[in-house]
């Protein structure tokens, strides 16, 4: 029996990106019960993908209650619904074996990864404020994508010395502002910077230096992304609501590796429940950006645990 709910979880504080500005997150929830058994998934519906909660829940409310995960691959595209489904059928068939979800896939057991945490985008007084804040964490993401961000570059990079920085500008760039600030993210040591260009304009980062590594997101969702990616980017940003679930997520993870990409592993603004199976994905990657729970100001019970650099892998109790 498929069960599909509407959650929504506070934010700690508003968290804003180039697209807009949000108090809380909203996800559909996803339960999937058998012979005394209940698997759990969760997703996060985005709307720059033309998802919406309405529409996630039609599409999960349209499939047979005895969905097998290999059908299911089929009888869905690659986004937020399927992965909600994906999760959960992989956390009820761990019940049901009385194993863990890694065991079932064949993967070595997890450990803590080093994650990211998100500074959302802000003035630059308030931008370098949250970076003194956090100040003591290994990785500070920045979200930019603005034609004036240099001032805010420099305020993150004073307000936190130490920290390794990787920059989101979420589509909000075009060619000239990112090859004006190129040099300063080099000049302030920025790792990576994820999606500079619109997805769709992004055909001109095959003819331009790319002075530091570029990270695929919007234009990476599966392994069919791939074949376009070749000559733009030198790294993929996973996401799990990206890929249309784990299933899915492990098979990108495989080939982008195998193909010379590096792997990032991210997520949408979602509680544990959403983060449990990428921390799975996320073993090994270059990056890690699993801190939709740190986010947030409430959480599922039994969450992941965290501490200041790290996300822990989930607890049965939790999922998988």
């Amino acid at each position: 029996m498929i069960t599909v709910t509407d959650d929504t979880f506070r934010l700690a504080e508003v968290f804003t990106i180039s697209r807009g500005s949000r108090t809380e997150a909203r996800v559909v929830t996803v339960k999937i019960s058998h012979r005394g058994h209940t698997g759990w998934g969760e997703c996060v519906p985005y709307a720059r993908y033309g998802e919406t909660l309405e529409s996630v829940r039609a599409q999960i409310e349209s499939l047979p209650n005895d969905i097998s995960r290999a059908e299911l691959q089929e009888a869905l595209p690659a986004g937020a619904a399927r992965n909600a489904v994906d999760c959960a059928l992989w956390d009820l068939a761990a019940k049901q074996a009385g194993k863990r979800v890694w065991e079932l896939a064949g993967l070595p057991v997890p450990g803590p990864e080093t994650t990211a945490f998100t500074l959302s985008l802000d003035t630059p007084e308030a931008m370098r404020a949250a970076a003194a804040r956090h100040a003591h964490r290994p990785i500070l993401k920045i979200k930019l994508g603005t034609p004036d961000d240099m001032p805010r570059l420099e305020a993150v990079r004073a307000g936190a010395p130490k920290p390794k920085i990787i920059v989101d500008a979420n589509e909000g760039w075009c060619v000239d502002v990112y090859q004006e600030l190129a040099p300063h993210l080099l000049r302030l040591g920025v790792a990576l910077v994820e999606q500079p260009m619109p997805a769709a304009a992004d055909q001109i980062l095959r003819e331009i230096a790319r002075p530091l590594p570029v990270c695929a997101d919007e234009s990476c969702h599966d392994r069919a992304s791939l074949a376009d990616l070749r000559g733009k980017y030198d790294m993929i940003n996973i996401k799990l609501d990206k890929t249309g679930g784990l299933t899915e997520a492990l098979a990108l993870r495989d080939l982008a590796r195998a193909e010379g990409y590096g792997v990032m592993v991210g997520c949408m603004v979602g509680s544990s429940l959403a983060m449990a199976p990428a921390v799975l994905v996320a073993q090994g990657a270059a990056f890690t950006d699993l801190d939709g729970p740190l986010l947030l100001a409430e959480d599922r019970e039994n969450p992941l645990r965290y501490d200041a650099g790290q996300v822990y892998p989930p607890d049965a109790a939790l999922w998988g």
